[in-house]
């Protein structure tokens, strides 16, 4: 509950401390006194958008700490998820608001984001304002109420899993097909480079050594003849130079009989002719080779022209650029395949999951539609309670693309289904023989499932039609009231905010409004903004909202003091009659307080 509250330069308040007890606490005042002023202050400390106007004039900050006690355990994720400590016994929240449009948001004294405020504000307390009566026509605000009062989180939970992940595959998978139509639109260019690579037969470093092939080649003629002169040296007929080796060797073996270092002189120079042996078998092995050079040369100029093709046609400096060119293309002409069965297995995925989604849909639905009868009945029940004597009021459950599935025909729809084909799940069977509504198609579900939920009233006994047809502003205070007694109930919420959620209606209506408040803050805490004295004089503790000039710096303040109990008749009396106060209201307000 709300222990707590803080404000220090904002708006017209310069500082308030306030404590708040357990139980349905009033807050009454003039108008424009600055009741308002409090709960922009309470949501700032609660997350809501931050705006430097709201700084007193005068200062450079304003701030607002909320301290709530006991606070929900369901929170206690949600603070390991951001690493921030977690108090059993309290929470304190801070927000700082700065000239310069800066905002600093502390949670039990840690930093923490404005976001992370607005996401745990559910959890510690709901405002209803005013303008909130308009929620009461928004089908969002329906359908959320029906889940609290079916206690379907769950399966809520479990469609929203379910659906992010269908969207996520559906993302994936439509990717995958982009991808598979720009690689079908170019496979068959790619294809026709592939092939024109791989018959290239591509090799590493073999342009730089054709093109010195050519430059031999080229020289072709002047090669041979220089070859041909030291073949003709080396073995002329003239007195060969391997005869005249083996002479002098021969010479030298027999100098070794009476010589003997002439024997080592004799082997190196039989090393040396075979040496030159070698060389002239070189020789004339390279000389043979220009024997048919023109042909070679133009095969190889041929060969060169090919590949400096390629390189400038695939703007590449190097064969070690065209082969990982050569590389790329296979690999793109190996994954359109791969792709495709990539695809397959998605789309098989998906559909599964489709299938599990729509079957979580259809729990979901015979979920609503089976706490819609009772929510209608005890919805009824409360405002006919609130002087509506003859209201219905009715929640209206349907499958979107499915007809209406009214409680008081709950299994003609399931029939319907069958009778046009449709396939009725044995989820949606049973339900119906329990008097739940079947859809009787299959819709495209969205994150809160395939529902549709519509409110409907009439206040005469007629047939009920939708709520924002036919209620009154009186009627929807009533109706609002009693739909977030229900919440409260069912949201475990420990404590609810009311701003004037009883104005256009008055008398013994109001009293009974006020009771109803007063039986909500027997089971939370309440704090209700009422110009209603019947309803203020259902409180435990009363607050008065001030608004006084200071005419030191002819500004106007407002503040907010606890009444004690003599100064709470006189307050309910002004409230009964006005500026001037009687004996007759006096005596009037004391009957209200008992």
């Amino acid at each position: 509950m709300l222990a707590s509250l803080s404000i220090k330069n904002y708006v017209l308040i310069d500082s308030l401390e306030v404590s708040f007890p357990e139980g349905l606490v009033i807050i009454t005042g003039q108008t424009g006194a600055g009741k308002s002023i409090l709960l922009g202050a309470l949501g700032l400390a609660l997350g809501a958008k931050a705006d430097a106007s709201a700084i007193a004039e005068g200062a450079d900050t304003c701030t607002v700490e909320a301290e709530f006690s006991a606070p929900d355990l369901a929170l206690k994720p949600l603070f390991e998820e951001e690493d921030l400590p977690w108090e059993d016994g309290g929470l304190i929240l801070r927000r700082v608001l700065s000239r310069a449009g800066r905002s600093r948001c502390f949670v039990n004294d840690c930093p923490a984001s404005a976001p992370f405020l607005t996401r745990i504000a559910p959890y510690l307390l709901d405002i209803h304002s005013q303008h909130q009566n308009l929620l009461l026509t928004d089908r969002r605000f329906q359908l959320s109420l029906l889940d609290y009062y079916a206690g379907d989180g769950q399966l809520l939970s479990n469609v929203g899993e379910l659906y992010a992940k269908s969207r996520s595959l559906a993302a994936q998978i439509s990717n995958l097909e982009q991808r598979i139509a720009t690689a079908g639109e170019e496979s068959e260019l790619n294809k026709i480079r592939l092939d024109r690579l791989n018959a290239a037969g591509l090799k590493e470093g073999e342009l730089e050594s054709l093109l010195e092939e050519e430059k031999r080649l080229s020289n072709a003629e002047a090669i041979k003849a220089s070859l041909c002169a030291a073949q003709e040296n080396l073995s002329g007929e003239d007195a060969p130079l391997d005869s005249r080796l083996r002479a002098a060797g021969k010479e030298l073996d027999r100098l070794a009989r009476f010589y003997p270092d002439c024997a080592a002189l004799s082997q190196r120079l039989e090393s040396s002719r075979l040496e030159i042996e070698d060389i002239l078998a070189e020789i004339e092995s390279r000389n043979e080779s220009f024997e048919d050079a023109s042909a070679r040369l133009e095969a190889v100029q041929e060969r060169i022209s090919l590949l400096q093709g390629l390189l400038r046609k695939h703007g590449c400096a190097t064969e070690a650029e065209l082969i990982a060119q050569r590389d790329t293309l296979a690999a793109l002409l190996s994954d359109d395949g791969a792709l495709q069965i990539e695809l397959n297995a998605l789309r098989k995925q998906a559909m599964a999951v489709g299938t599990e989604l729509n079957a979580a849909c259809s729990v979901l639905h015979e979920a609503r539609a089976k706490a819609a009868g009772p929510l209608s009945d005890a919805v009824t029940q409360a405002i006919r309670a609130l002087e509506l004597d003859y209201a219905m009021f009715r929640v209206e459950v349907k499958a979107a693309g499915a007809s209406a599935a009214r409680g008081s025909q709950p299994a003609q729809a399931a029939s319907d289904a069958a009778a046009h084909g449709a396939t009725v799940p044995q989820a949606a069977s049973d339900a119906a023989a329990h008097g739940a509504t079947v859809p009787q198609a299959v819709p495209v579900p969205v994150p809160t499932g395939w529902d549709e939920v519509r409110f409907l009233f009439s206040s005469n006994g007629t047939e009920p039609v939708p709520v924002e047809q036919c209620a009154s502003g009186g009627e929807i205070s009533r109706i609002m009231l009693c739909l977030k007694d229900f919440m409260a109930r069912y949201a475990h919420m420990p404590t609810m905010v009311f701003d004037e959620i009883d104005s256009g209606v008055s008398g013994s209506v109001a009293d009974k409004m006020g009771s109803l408040i007063c039986a909500m803050g027997e089971r939370m805490q309440v704090i209700a903004i009422t110009h209603l004295p019947q309803v203020a004089a259902k409180g435990r503790a009363h607050y008065l909202v001030t608004k006084d000039f200071d005419p030191a710096t002819h500004k106007a303040l407002s503040g907010l003091k606890r009444l004690s109990d003599d100064e709470r008749v006189l307050e309910l009396a002004r409230m009964l009659s006005g500026s001037t106060l009687t004996p007759e209201a006096i005596q009037n307000a004391k009957v209200l307080l008992g």
